[in-house]
């Protein structure tokens, strides 16, 4: 999310392997590793293409390993959210005071990669009155975060990779809390 010219820079890349295989005329070693050379690139600018790549490959591996056996959804489920308590208790609780402010801005990148897996995960998504997550109480604790942490990426996030957020079932509460800047 924070680097979109990444994709630019692959394509480039992928272009400039495209024209050396189109120069070469016989079928060498060299044609064979160009030939696997843009194969890579290919899955990786595929990889790049997503706002947050890592976030959704995890969702997705997350999701079909879950969908191979339904008995198990209840219990990501419960692990998820009970997690999530746990990082906004962390958080929330001034006793604890964590040493370095990446520590405190990785438990914020926490946060908010288990609300989006929640929601990916969960039938209904994170964002229904039902759900097991405090979501309000998640978006307020990102925006009350002092200016220097920059939580403005991490809002994009649950604005843009959860899967349930323009659902009808979402409150308007919600969702007018996440848009606002």
């Amino acid at each position: 999310m924070r680097t979109p010219a990444i994709q630019n820079d692959f394509s480039y890349y992928r272009r400039v392997l495209m024209r050396e295989g189109a120069s070469v005329h016989s079928f060498t070693d060299q044609d064979e590793d160009s030939n696997s050379n843009l194969n890579v690139a290919n899955k990786v600018s595929l990889f790049y293409a997503e706002a947050t790549p890592m976030l959704r490959t995890l969702s997705n591996v997350t999701s079909q390993f879950l969908n191979k056996d339904k008995r198990l959804v209840d219990y990501a489920i419960d692990m998820l959210s009970t997690m999530v308590k746990v990082c906004i208790r962390m958080l929330e609780t001034p006793t604890v005071q964590f040493r370095k402010q990446e520590t405190h801005l990785f438990m914020l990148r926490v946060l908010v990669g288990l609300i989006i897996l929640y929601d990916h995960v969960h039938p209904n998504g994170a964002f229904v009155k039902t759900s097991n997550i405090d979501i309000k109480g998640c978006v307020r604790l990102l925006k009350d975060q002092p200016e220097e942490f920059q939580t403005e990426n991490l809002l994009n996030a649950l604005r843009y990779t959860t899967a349930h957020l323009n659902d009808p079932s979402t409150s308007k509460t919600v969702r007018s809390l996440l848009m606002e800047a």
